[in-house]
């Protein structure tokens, strides 16, 4: 089966002195949920805008099935591939109707406006997201949390069988942290699309994501403030065998509690606070 998206010896660096990714190496198949996991200043969000063609790799190719990514126009890719980025810089002059609607744009017609089908896919993108409510509001009258379903939203209404997000649950509580995965995992298993999440939330990983990709820095290092100036590993596999306890304590340099409830294991950072307090670091519920 020809891969969704295919990463091959991928290198990347914003300055002589910047280089983020080193050879990344990554098939992904058609319909898996996958994690991108790792410290801040790895180069998660950088490999997503690689993914997408936003950025141009130093060195290697990104195939999407089966086909370089440099030969797929605007609008050919736009009907491939839906980001939600981190930074997105949202229309402030818009309602949020329009700003879903503004992703139709690669489906419409010869004439350039938009059809009933497209009508449908933003009306079904609202109610999925538990944004139709805000539907005639100004986007700039929404909270940060309330903006960021809608640039989910914005992207499920491009109905495209690749979807990428960069750290889709960021200012998002609890509730809608759980929402938003329960979403994505529907529509994993509904239409067989292929999803790539950038997350900081191991947790959340761990229950919904056929497989994960960790970078880390090298020879362990714990990643600084800014992205370091040397390339990072990575190690992909499955889910519960690449997110194991030790892995993300060598990858983060930090302490942490594990266990499992059920099937499913968690991890909690441990503080300087609770090493003294001598708490275990795993248990079985």
């Amino acid at each position: 089966m020809t891969a969704a998206i295919q990463v091959n010896q991928v290198s990347f660096r914003y300055s002589p002195q910047r280089q983020v990714l080193s050879g990344i190496d990554l098939s992904v198949r058609a319909g898996t949920f996958l994690a991108v996991v790792g410290p801040n200043g790895v180069g998660k969000s950088t490999l997503i805008q690689v993914m997408a063609g936003m950025l141009k790799p130093r060195s290697g190719s990104v195939l999407l099935e089966g086909k370089d990514l440099r030969s797929y126009g605007v609008r050919e890719l736009a009907r491939k591939v839906a980001l939600v980025r981190q930074e997105f810089v949202p229309a402030f002059g818009f309602s949020v109707y329009e700003t879903v609607l503004m992703a139709r744009t690669p489906c419409y017609g010869q004439w350039g406006f938009e059809s009933r089908e497209d009508r449908e896919q933003v009306a079904k993108a609202l109610e999925r997201t538990d944004t139709a409510r805000f539907a005639s509001r100004a986007l700039g009258s929404l909270s940060a949390g309330e903006r960021q379903r809608v640039f989910i939203a914005r992207a499920l209404a491009q109905n495209t069988p690749i979807l990428l997000l960069d750290e889709p649950t960021s200012f998002l509580d609890l509730k809608h942290q759980v929402a938003i995965y329960d979403l994505l995992k529907s529509i994993q298993q509904e239409t067989a699309a292929t999803i790539i999440a950038v997350t900081h939330d191991i947790n959340l990983a761990s229950q919904y994501c056929d497989e994960a990709l960790l970078l880390y820095p090298v020879a362990g290092e714990v990643a600084p403030s800014e992205p370091a100036p040397h390339p990072t590993r990575h190690r992909v596999g499955p889910t519960r065998e690449i997110l194991t306890p030790e892995a993300i304590q060598s990858a983060f340099g930090v302490a942490i509690f594990s266990g499992v409830i059920g099937k499913e294991r968690f991890v909690v950072p441990l503080g300087s606070h609770a090493k003294d307090a001598n708490i275990p670091r795993s248990s079985d519920v």
